[in-house]
């Protein structure tokens, strides 16, 4: 693996109006991060990570949503959107948590409100349980918690993580242009392919034809793939069950009924492993659910806050009780 202060820099990443890009070196990773300016100074800090093959800018539209009551920011995963591999080559669930972590602690933001989406959503999952002291609260869109029972639609995207078949899956569509293969994606990833306006779907294949030009584009699919796979088998306390279960953060979980890669089923089972959850059910949503229904995301996560902060004001009041 080369270096990733050598790697090719192919195209400019897009930056939405009112979004800046900055690069974070760190040790053994550089991280690139998606901000927004938020609406004042005081706000609290949020945090989002992205999915298998995604990027910071699938956060874009929520970003925007929350800007008035939390200072957002959205990682780009070693590997992906415009972040470099990491040294080290380690694409699991447990070195994307550890990018995260390096992050968080050299920035000082935490606790944050800490999203996570499909892959990131297992990324997040871990980094709660291991670094309760990091996140405030825990919001998960459809995430890739292990399923005893993949649906068929999810088979194709696990076998990335075979050695061999990414391989063999680019010779076979080698002639695909970008525009099919992100048709493709989105009507794996939407519950409706039909609400990606067309200026969306141009953007969706210009950043695929630039990433498609990036030398590890497939390695960090594969390995991160692989990643996802091997979670899965693990057990004890590093199973991701597990390590849910011992989220302290009030969590809001997120699914939708037309997902084809996250069982719709997981829901209520997630609902039970964390211990301080809230659930979202979007019958009409597929895997994306804050690309698709930004607007109503945010209105459940608004919710959250207002709980969480009514239950931070009535444990306050309980201790000033208990003092007087």
């Amino acid at each position: 693996m080369p270096a990733a202060s050598v790697l090719p820099r192919v195209a400019p990443v897009r930056v939405g109006e009112g979004e800046r890009l900055r690069s974070v070196g760190l040790p053994g990773v550089t991280l690139t991060v998606r901000s927004r300016p938020p609406a004042r100074e005081d706000l609290p800090s949020a945090l989002y990570v992205h999915g298998l093959g995604g990027s910071s800018q699938n956060w874009s539209s929520l970003m925007a949503e929350l800007d008035d009551v939390v200072d957002s920011e959205a990682l780009d995963l070693p590997g992906f959107g415009d972040s470099p591999p990491p040294d080290d080559g380690d694409y699991s669930v447990t070195g994307h948590a550890r990018a995260v972590i390096r992050y968080l602690d050299a920035a000082g933001r935490g606790p944050v409100h800490l999203f996570g989406n499909s892959l990131g959503g297992a990324v997040a999952t871990r980094v709660a349980a291991v670094r309760p002291d990091l996140v405030r609260t825990l919001t998960l869109v459809s995430p890739a918690l292990p399923e005893l029972r993949v649906q068929r639609s999810a088979v194709p995207t696990a076998l990335l993580g075979v050695p061999g078949i990414a391989a063999l899956f680019t010779r076979l569509t080698r002639e695909w242009t970008a525009e099919q293969r992100v048709r493709g994606v989105m009507a794996l990833c939407y519950g409706d392919p039909g609400r990606v306006s067309p200026e969306a779907f141009r953007y969706a294949v210009e950043e695929l034809e630039r990433r498609q030009r990036l030398p590890y584009f497939w390695d960090a699919m594969t390995r991160s793939a692989r990643g996802i796979v091997n979670a899965y088998t693990l057990g004890g306390q590093h199973g991701l069950w597990r390590q849910a279960e011992r989220v302290l953060a009030p969590t809001l979980l997120i699914y939708g009924g037309r997902d084809q890669l996250v069982g719709f089923r997981m829901a209520r089972k997630a609902a039970r492993a964390f211990r301080h959850s809230r659930l979202l059910s979007l019958p009409d949503a597929g895997h994306v659910a804050m690309m698709e229904y930004p607007d109503v995301v945010a209105g459940a996560f608004r919710e959250l806050l207002a709980h969480t902060a009514g239950s931070d004001e009535d444990a306050h009041a309980a201790v000033t009780d208990t003092r007087s």
